[in-house]
């Protein structure tokens, strides 16, 4: 319930911001607790979650505060040079390439601040690269198109672009954890994938990194349309793989269970920092890492403490999460399995099914039905044979990854055997892509506008009949 308290205050304060002096809620806190002491143990909850839910307001407030300054909007319309830290991987459109940086000088007065570069298609500054130019700095763009990236951007805590014509590498790289995380990233996606090239490469670095800027505009509208965009983003199964491959290595090695529990933290760990904090890993990692951790101090672990401790990570960094499409989708998706998956496994009980089959129908039923809403409003469009491309292509999803992690593990001191369990990897890789392909060129695969409305409508409606026959 503290948990559950937390993130309503923290998702709360995306509507109600808390006052900045912080006396009504101190003034607030010292009458719960006062409360707590003094009454029965009922009240004592009530007043714990309630000082819990006060505390995430007032967090998330604070947050959002500091995510809304920014001192570079007053220097918009003016050019100067400046340095910048790349801090991810460039988006690369029509015209032009997008990359997120950390501006650190400008105009030769040192500064803290998030933004976006626009870069001409061409060149791209790495992933941690400390780069200097010369950028006119402009606002983002209003809504245009359904896409409003002035209020995508503000809830990144980036208010401003810089449009680069040209830049210059300084040669320098940042340091600390992050430039940790962007030397494990650059070693994963070559050590993965030795001696692939072109789509197959691309696609399971996608699914490996949760990156699909190198998959051409063709293949992304293939995998939305059959429902299996969701390979190419980091989920859960990377963790579990990743987790499980670990504390199997070790029970080979003789490790103790305790120490190859700690080695599975410490992967988890280093995965995150290589694929960036996207909320379907950091809610994986969460999970993963409660699991060894309930193992290591003998207790059980709830599943529904485990998604809630997630959602406080996320929201508690940065609340305008609660507003993006991939914490909505991974949430809504994870629930749906809590809720949904046993009644449904057991209407396939008795029917003449492979043995993984029921399974995997399960899941996609129930995530398909729970995402369709979030798909509807966050991008008008909704897959109807994402079940059907999710039966076909799932036995292929964990060799797919096991081989990629396995590729990695062994190319520094095998690069042959890399090279060829790669290349095995290369042939999975293509099935998934056939089967995207076919999915998506049948009709009807993907409904937009009104006919989406009308689908996710009805996967409301099933959800909440679902859920009257579960009480």
């Amino acid at each position: 319930m503290i948990a559950a308290a937390l993130v309503l205050g923290l998702g709360a304060s995306n509507a109600v911001r808390a006052p900045r002096t912080g006396s009504f809620l101190v003034l607030c806190a010292v009458i719960i607790v006062v409360a707590a002491c003094v009454a029965p143990h009922s009240g004592r909850l009530v007043g714990v979650v309630t000082l819990a839910g006060l505390a995430g307001l007032a967090w998330g407030s604070a947050r959002l505060d500091a995510f809304d300054r920014s001192p570079m909007r007053a220097e918009v319309g003016r050019a100067a040079r400046g340095v910048a830290v790349v801090t991810g991987e460039s988006r690369i459109g029509r015209f032009g390439q997008r990359i997120p940086a950390r501006l650190r000088v400008f105009d030769g007065r040192p500064v803290d601040e998030r933004v976006q570069r626009e870069v001409p298609v061409g060149r791209s500054p790495p992933q941690g690269g400390i780069v200097g130019r010369l950028a006119v700095v402009r606002q983002p763009r209003a809504l245009s198109n359904g896409f409003d990236e002035r209020t995508w951007l503000r809830r990144q805590g980036i208010h401003v672009v810089f449009r680069v014509d040209d830049w210059r590498d300084t040669g320098r790289r940042r340091g600390g954890l992050a430039g940790v995380g962007d030397r494990l990233r650059t070693w994963l996606r070559a050590a993965c994938a030795p001696g692939l090239a072109g789509e197959r490469r691309a696609v399971l670095e996608g699914i490996v990194l949760g990156d699909d800027g190198g998959l051409s505009p063709g293949l992304k509208i293939a995998f939305r349309r059959s429902g299996l965009y969701h390979l190419l983003a980091v989920s859960g199964q990377n963790v579990v793989l990743l987790a499980g491959g670990v504390l199997l290595l070790a029970w080979g090695l003789g490790v103790p269970r305790a120490w190859a529990h700690v080695a599975a933290l410490a992967a988890i760990g280093a995965y995150v920092l290589a694929v960036g904090p996207q909320p379907s890993v950091i809610r994986a990692a969460v999970a993963g890492g409660a699991t060894s951790v309930a193992w290591l101090v003998a207790r059980e672990r709830d599943p529904w403490h485990v998604l809630l401790l997630a959602a406080v990570v996320l929201l508690a960094w940065n609340p305008y999460t609660l507003a993006d499409a991939g914490f909505q989708l991974s949430f809504a998706a994870v629930a749906a399995i809590f809720l949904a998956v046993r009644p449904l496994l057991r209407v396939l009980e008795g029917y003449p099914l492979p043995p993984t089959l029921p399974a995997t129908l399960a899941v996609s039923t129930a995530c398909g039905v729970a995402t369709a809403p979030v798909l509807w409003l966050q991008f008008c469009a909704v897959p109807l044979l994402g079940v059907r491309a999710n039966a076909l292509v799932e036995p292929a999803v964990a060799p797919l990854l096991g081989l990629a992690f396995a590729t990695a593990a062994v190319d520094p001191v095998a690069p042959s055997l890399a090279e060829a369990l790669a290349w095995l990897d290369g042939w999975v890789v293509a099935y998934v892509v056939v089967c995207a392909r076919a999915v998506a060129a049948l009709p009807a695969a993907q409904v937009h506008g009104p006919a989406a409305g009308a689908a996710a409508l009805v996967c409301l409606v099933l959800a909440g009949l679902g859920a009257r026959r579960l009480r």
